[in-house]
């Protein structure tokens, strides 16, 4: 089933390969979100443990809450704050000097809209990629396959469903182009 789920297919999750890959993030997670602001290194350690990729001088503050942590990659000097959630079913790429509010969603999962497959615990998913220089506002939930172009800043609160493009300002739900922004 793992090789469905990395090939973007509909799967069960309820593989034994799956469920030992995502009780090593609970473990690390756990982990990770016990730790204090003193212990900079550890959470370091823990980070490179889960993660894909983690770029330089990263800072993710705990909670963090993952699926499975290995389809993350992260870039340098990126921060996010309290309550990073980022279902990592498919990847989810986070480019250089991103800044992520508290209580940022990251969702690749979907499901089916059938009622007997969804009750048979189908799903899939679709990559997040969001672009260098990028701002999400606390509270924004990015959908499934949605990517976020560069120097992009999304609202508080506001809820990504479709792409959008490098250097503008988005708010709302669904979340809306309101503006260009200047990229110097």
């Amino acid at each position: 089933m793992r090789e469905r789920m990395l090939a973007g297919d509909w799967y069960v999750a309820d593989d034994a390969d799956l469920l030992e890959a995502y009780q090593r993030a609970v473990d690390l997670t756990t982990a990770y979100n016990a730790t204090t602001a003193r212990e900079g290194e550890r959470r370091r350690e823990l980070l490179e443990a889960l993660l894909g990729e983690v770029g330089e001088d990263v800072t993710i503050r705990p909670p963090l809450q993952v699926d499975y942590g290995t389809q993350i990659r992260v870039g340098a000097r990126t921060f996010a704050n309290f309550g990073l959630v980022a279902l990592d079913v498919a990847e989810i790429v986070i480019g250089d000097d991103v800044q992520i509010g508290p209580n940022v969603q990251l969702l690749t999962p979907i499901h089916p809209l059938e009622a007997g497959p969804r009750r048979d615990k189908w799903e899939a998913a679709k990559p997040i990629t969001i672009g260098d220089n990028v701002w999400l506002g606390g509270g924004v939930i990015v959908c499934p396959g949605v990517t976020i172009g560069a120097d992009t800043v999304v609202g508080a609160g506001s809820v990504v469903t479709k792409d959008l493009p490098a250097g503008v300002l988005a708010l709302g739900n669904p979340a809306r182009v309101v503006r260009e922004l200047d990229r110097s």
